[in-house]
């Protein structure tokens, strides 16, 4: 699944080729991919708005249009979102497209697991998940005072309570393992044993792993791809996802696979050290 930074990618990809475009015509091949209204509504609701802006809060993005309404969608396990010149012979798993001025916006799904909500510009409301969302990882709003409170209630693991959506929007599988390496705690640790030295350091982490994902244009593993079809790179930095059985870059011991809470999870078992510090 798309995180923050490979969604923050897409967005500032998709940003100089739709912002000022005009919706022409949707085609919505899929129906159930729109969630909240019916596609006549979605169709007739966007065509002939001009799209003012493109926005993201978490793993979510936001198309603001010139009408009543905004778009929000959600790319979830193997969402695309691509502009493109003109459409492709092979139409094969593109389920929506909005036809521009110039060019189309088209969404492409191998699983479709993605949504489109339509919502009033006046509020976003009734976004499975999108209300409840806690801060983004890389937003003034998530301090390490912030995340030391919350990890005080919690006697989930610490990645457990990363990953949840509510606590800090936008981190996944990938940037919480990666964090939790960089600051030295095992995946496993219960949260609320963590200092609050514990909270800054892991703070900090979160917010480098997040800010090199974006400056490599995102994590290509299988899917993902930003809004021009281009590949991430920051597969190529990772310390630790993705490299169970790989010497350790920091110790050299190997490097450990568990599923944690469902979840596949990559540490060092010997520089990631149990107890807050």
């Amino acid at each position: 699944m798309p995180e923050l930074p490979e969604v923050e990618t897409i967005r500032t990809a998709l940003e100089s080729y739709i912002v000022g475009k005009n919706i022409e015509r949707v085609t919505v091949g899929l129906p159930r991919l729109v969630k909240n209204v019916s596609v006549l509504t979605f169709q007739q609701k966007t065509q002939g708005c001009t799209i003012l802006g493109i926005r993201r809060r978490g793993k979510y993005l936001t198309l603001l249009l010139s009408g009543s309404v905004h778009v929000v969608i959600h790319l979830r396990m193997t969402g695309r979102l691509l502009y493109m010149d003109r459409l492709p012979a092979m139409m094969d798993y593109i389920h929506i497209y909005f036809r521009l001025n110039k060019g189309f916006l088209v969404y492409h799904d191998v699983r479709t697991f993605g949504g489109f909500w339509l919502v009033p510009i006046t509020g976003m409301t009734g976004i499975d998940g999108y209300d409840s969302l806690g801060p983004d990882g890389n937003s003034p709003k998530f301090t390490a005072t912030y995340l030391y409170r919350l990890v005080q209630k919690r006697k989930s693991t610490i990645k457990a309570v990363l990953l949840d959506q509510k606590v800090v929007a936008g981190l996944g599988n990938i940037y919480v393992d990666e964090a939790l390496f960089l600051a030295k705690i095992r995946p496993d640790e219960k949260a609320n044993v963590l200092s609050l030295h514990a909270c800054k350091v892991l703070h900090e982490a979160i917010n480098q792993v997040l800010t090199q994902g974006i400056s490599h244009g995102g994590t290509t593993i299988r899917d993902y791809v930003n809004g021009i079809g281009k590949k991430g790179s920051h597969q190529h930095f990772l310390q630790v996802y993705g490299k169970e059985g790989s010497p350790c870059p920091r110790c050299g011991h190997t490097i450990q696979y568990i599923k944690l809470g469902g979840r596949g999870t990559h540490f060092c078992p010997l520089c990631q050290r149990r107890k807050g510090r």
